[in-house]
């Protein structure tokens, strides 16, 4: 059954405050104005220790804490709001977005610098898109996600050692362009890039070229076609609706025409090694492409010949597999656990809840977009062979992030979640213990909390420019008894 997306939420934990905030903000009610934030919990010897990267939506920057949630590192100029993760590799260098078009969510460039600032590489000879003053620039247009293909799904694994230069990079690009056969209106859609080390464009995918592989019936492709530019999927809308467009990242050129942005893909990532591939299934190469469609409720991996290989969605109704899964809505992060990390080629993903999916209008869905609801989140483990469900992290009202959010696996079988709307990132064991709490502040003089696009956890010796931390642990106090003095 449909149910709201947004019900009363309880604040039980000092980790929640920041995300009750967030989500009574939604609903027009009044939130807390004070809140703990920082590290919250940490038991050091449960927690995989290290140094956490925050793409934080609020500050251009790139920022680095430890385990107690000082900061140690911060690159300025970069714009997580448009782009997506921010990544650091072993030497110190950091890889995120920079700029944003004004109208879009979407990044001029995507920029590599060294520990100091130094631009290494960069990447933005994409399209041109029109200025203000009616000039002509280059842009990467790219938003979302990015990955190099030395470093499977983006984050430690000690089988793998991502090198400063060398390797192909990934892309999650837009494009628009006019499909009579999917909508009558301009399509914001997404291309997917591969560049050479030297920048150059070696294969692209376009999604709109392979609709007829997602496994929409009727009903959704009807939903589709209606669709109309200004519903609360435009592309103009919904980056302001999710607090993350380019305008509020200091976006530059003239407003974008407006466009349909029809399947939001929100992570493109390399399958990456596997022990699938392995044996023999060459769905799972590992130069595949595994994709995740946030409107569409889908995941799919794409070969290298344009063709979409292994879906799972969009209606989990399809098989009886899917259904012991349970509908994903809104997700985000789709990736294959690296080889050399407990539970490696399984699928993870960030089952948000919120609303997506195309189908039969309802009260709820009068347009037939946005048929699926859920108010809370879940983070799945599944293999995706038998599609069978190997771990789930659940929460029930205690666990909500509408938009963004990831995780990420850890070499002590530990799983590093970023509920994201909410500002809190947590690392949990594999019987579901917090050991680690952070509740990202929001920026210097804003209400309400500070949004992180996505976190990854690295080894401190990936940033040996920096003096190895003190940890010290942390115990919350109770709920009941903690007072501001």
């Amino acid at each position: 059954m449909i149910r709201s997306i947004f019900p009363e939420l309880s604040q039980r934990t000092l980790g929640l405050t920041a995300i009750a905030l967030m989500v009574l903000s939604m609903m027009g009610q009044a939130g807390p104005s004070v809140f703990p934030t920082g590290t919250t919990i940490y038991e050091p010897a449960g927690a995989w220790n290290g140094y956490t990267v925050l793409s934080l939506l609020g500050t251009q920057a790139v920022v680095v804490i430890d385990m107690n949630g000082r900061t140690v590192k911060q690159w300025d100029g970069f714009s997580n709001s448009s782009g997506g993760p921010a990544r650091v590799l072993p030497n110190g260098d950091v890889i995120a977005a920079s700029g944003a078009r004004a109208g879009r969510q979407e990044s001029l460039a995507l920029i590599q610098r060294d520990f100091n600032g130094k631009e290494i590489w960069s990447f933005n000879r994409n399209q041109e898109i029109q200025t203000a003053d009616g000039q002509n620039i280059w842009s990467a247009r790219q938003h979302h996600d990015w990955q190099r293909e030395d470093f499977p799904a983006g984050y430690y694994s000690p089988d793998a050692t991502p090198a400063r230069s060398g390797a192909n990079t990934l892309i999650l690009t837009h494009t628009d362009r006019r499909i009579p056969d999917i909508a009558d209106v301009l399509l914001q859609d997404d291309r997917i890039l591969e560049l050479s080390p030297t920048g150059e464009i070696i294969w692209e995918w376009i999604a709109g070229d392979h609709i007829g592989e997602m496994g929409f019936d009727a009903r959704a492709r009807a939903s589709i076609r209606g669709a109309r530019i200004g519903n609360r999927r435009a592309a103009n809308g919904r980056g302001a609706a999710e607090g993350r467009g380019a305008a509020a990242a200091g976006g530059r050129g003239a407003a974008a025409p407006a466009a349909f942005d029809w399947l939001h893909i929100n992570s493109a990532t390399y399958v990456g090694p596997n022990r699938w591939f392995d044996a023999g299934d060459k769905r799972f190469a590992p130069n595949n492409i595994i994709i995740s469609c946030r409107e569409a409720s889908l995941l799919a991996i794409v070969a290298r010949d344009g063709s979409i290989v292994w879906r799972l969605g969009p209606n989990f109704l399809e098989s009886d597999a899917m259904r012991a899964i349970g509908q994903i809505i809104g997700q985000h992060h789709a990736h294959l656990i690296p080889k050399g990390l407990p539970g490696a080629g399984n699928l993870l993903v960030f089952d948000n809840g919120g609303s997506s999916g195309y189908g039969e209008p309802s009260g709820i869905a009068p347009n037939g977009v946005g048929i699926y609801a859920r108010s809370t989140s879940r983070v799945l483990e599944i293999d995706p062979v038998t599609l069978k469900l190997v771990w789930s992290y659940m929460a029930g009202n205690q666990f909500f992030s509408t938009n963004i959010s990831g995780m990420q696996r850890l070499p002590n079988s530990n799983t590093l979640i970023t509920e994201g709307a909410g500002g809190r990132v947590f690392e949990v064991t594999s019987d579901r213990r917090i050991v680690w709490e952070y509740i990202s502040p929001p920026p210097k003089a804003a209400r309400g909390v500070g949004a992180v696009y996505r976190a990854y956890r690295v080894p401190y010796a990936w940033l040996p420019q920096i003096r190895r931390p003190e940890e010290k642990a942390v115990t919350p106090p109770s709920n009941a008894e903690f007072r501001v003095p």
